[in-house]
């Protein structure tokens, strides 16, 4: 895996990145039948960003209409890079490398004959000079469009799970360089951490599990004037899915827009993480929650989709 994260973050790490270069990047990892990956490009208020969004069809996916699930892995940033105010690529870029190293990885896998089960839907966009804003402890990095818009983008119906993947380093809650699982969100509501997932972590990190903490005001959407820990859970505001965070972390606050803070081997494990999962998912041998104990919460207490909502307005 090391070999496509060297690869992309190489990629990444330019100033005329873009999301024509990733797909060239996947076509060639594809061989001659070609990714099918996408690009759309997006203006927003503080500049565009390119889409990419590419399916890697599945023996027995519902693409060829077959009965296996379909995973979605969402690398989630602001952007890759922050010029003209810092040179290079920025830490928010990890989520973004690690999708992209894993879609490469799996669309190798598929050329040479190892094909997975279900279908896999690997999202995240690609933006080399997007702008950072104030946020404590440490600066975040904005983003040309809004989360609305990059959910509409990277979360797509067709998902049955989706496995966000974000650098999560810019906070004094997680004090540990590696990888961390967030609980499954799934509908407002915050549900025990999966032990499956977790299970399977410790096996792919070789290190024992590390989670953090998610508050109700994590999994509601950006805009509505309260703190949250990052983007990371913000794809369970745009799906009835149950969604897990895969959090890129340190021991220290770093920025998402510091440079020379992105660390080759986390990105890799991620991504290897994200090529595991797919794997069980699509098998039926992983779920990211128990559903007859959603339902029996659900029953019991209602439903919290109000939370993926931006709520009453507050009255002056």
């Amino acid at each position: 895996m090391l070999k496509y994260v060297l690869d992309v973050v190489d990629l990444l790490d330019d100033p005329s990145a873009s999301g024509k270069s990733v797909v060239d990047y996947l076509d060639s990892a594809a061989g001659p039948e070609g990714s099918g990956a996408r690009v759309t490009t997006v203006q927003g208020e503080r500049g565009s960003t390119d889409f990419v969004l590419v399916r890697i069809p599945g023996s027995a996916g519902r693409s060829g209409g077959g009965s296996a699930r379909t995973l979605g892995v969402v690398g989630r940033l602001g952007g890759v890079g922050a010029r003209p105010e810092v040179t290079g690529m920025v830490s928010d870029a990890d989520g973004a490398a690690s999708a992209i190293a894993a879609a490469a990885k799996l669309l190798d896998m598929r050329r040479r004959g190892d094909t997975l089960p279900g279908d896999v839907i690997v999202a995240t966009h690609i933006c080399p000079s997007a702008p950072t804003e104030p946020h404590d402890p440490v600066p975040f990095m904005g983003s040309p469009v809004d989360i609305a818009t990059m959910n509409r983008h990277e979360v797509t119906d067709e998902m049955e799970a989706v496995l966000s993947i974000d650098t999560t380093k810019g906070n004094r809650i997680i004090n540990h360089r590696g990888l961390a699982l967030s609980p499954t969100v799934k509908e407002g509501w915050v549900l025990r951490v999966a032990d499956q997932l977790g299970e399977l972590l410790a096996v792919v990190s070789g290190e024992p599990l590390v989670t953090y903490p998610v508050t109700t005001q994590d999994i509601t959407p950006y805009g509505n004037g309260v703190h949250h820990i990052n983007s990371i859970l913000q794809p369970a505001t745009a799906t009835a899915a149950p969604v897990v965070g895969l959090a890129i972390t340190s021991a220290a606050a770093v920025p998402g827009c510091a440079t020379g803070a992105s660390h080759e081997s986390d990105i890799a494990t991620a991504a290897r993480y994200a090529i595991e999962v797919a794997k069980a998912y699509g098998e039926d041998r992983l779920d990211f929650h128990d559903e007859v104990e959603f339902d029996n919460l659900v029953g019991r207490y209602g439903s919290l989709a109000h939370l993926q909502t931006l709520g009453r307005a507050q009255e002056s």
